[in-house]
């Protein structure tokens, strides 16, 4: 039965639409980039690398993530790495995916914005040709810096906003509250870009109304804690509000303390709008696929469930009704 649950996840395609580019760095690529661009790391190899990819909190991630972009110096860098993650996106029948990325973590190092989006963006326009593969970029804003920073950020994406569908919030998320990042979210609305947030990953639920209330987004990035407040339940439900929900991340940040305890069928049982997705594959141990095995596995997913966080995923992505519909269509197909 799981065997067919599993070939099940590998027929349907799927949206991915929480997905960090610069987490989908694998070891073998960290250690080749950094060759290539004379970068020192403090690893002699990429097993050491592997190694340190062992962490238990989102600030000991973080430290290692905001390295690794180290050796992202190119426009070809970052070519490679989304082309890296999209042919793994071909192979696991993703054919629908919205990438983050972080602007600021590439130029605070002093690399061009236009290096990190034309990088980005030419793979993601080559993979729609090649690969069949539909995309849409999100621009992050990093929650540790400040409201000035994001400004800027905004202003330096203006150019590009043709290759730019929204804009998102991420990086830690204790004790730098949705509401400092009301004003430049406001701006980005204004712009016509979408607009979504991390909130409910370690912040309370109030994060999540700040990040529905104050931000007015579109989607909520994690929103685990929401099921710590019924009234915030019941308004996801009644809005649809989509969750983008990242098992094999919140198991290697401690949100659950195992596989078996994740909420994933609580809240679809209550009838939230949640989705899987990978998060930062590389550094948490899996892409979607493996996301989906995980729960399978662990919680008893049943069929119907995994054909709903299927749908759901592109129920909830930025892409256009008849593309929607074209996806939906398959799904009903093969379900």
């Amino acid at each position: 039965m799981t065997d067919d649950l599993k070939q099940l996840i590998r027929r349907l395609p799927k949206a991915e639409l929480h997905i960090h580019i610069e987490g989908s760095l694998e070891p073998a690529m960290m250690f080749e980039l950094a060759g290539r661009n004379g970068i020192e790391l403090p690893y002699p190899d990429v097993e050491s690398i592997a190694q340190a990819y062992n962490f238990n909190c989102l600030q000991d991630f973080l430290d290692l993530y905001y390295q690794g972009m180290s050796v992202l110096q190119t426009r070809q860098d970052f070519y490679d790495l989304t082309w890296a993650y999209l042919r793994r996106c071909k192979q696991q029948n993703v054919m629908h995916c919205e990438i983050f990325f972080d602007p600021q973590g590439h130029t605070e190092r002093g690399i061009p914005f236009e290096t990190v989006i034309n990088g980005i963006g030419t793979a993601l326009e080559d993979a729609t040709t090649e690969l069949g593969i539909s995309s849409r970029i999100i621009m992050c804003f990093l929650r540790h810096l400040d409201e000035k920073s994001a400004f800027d950020t905004l202003e330096a994406s203006k150019p590009h906003l043709d290759r730019i569908t929204g804009v998102g919030l991420d990086s830690s998320e204790l004790g730098f509250p949705p509401s400092l990042f009301q004003r430049v979210f406001d701006d980005a609305a204004a712009l016509g870009l979408k607009r979504v947030a991390h909130a409910g990953e370690e912040g309370p639920p109030d994060y999540v109304y700040q990040a529905l209330d104050l931000l007015g987004v579109d989607r909520i990035d994690h929103g685990n804690r929401s099921l710590e407040d019924t009234e915030l339940i019941e308004r996801l439900v009644q809005e649809r509000m989509p969750l983008t929900v990242c098992p094999q991340s919140n198991l290697r940040l401690a949100v659950v303390d195992s596989m078996s305890d994740h909420p994933i069928r609580t809240m679809l049982a209550k009838g939230l709008n949640v989705c899987i997705n990978s998060d930062d594959p590389a550094y948490f141990g899996g892409y979607v696929n493996e996301n989906f095995d995980a729960l399978v596995d662990a919680t008893g997913l049943t069929g119907d469930e995994i054909v709903q966080l299927v749908v759901n995923g592109f129920e909830s992505s930025f892409l256009d009704g008849p593309d929607k519909r074209k996806y939906l269509d398959q799904i009903n197909e093969l379900r």
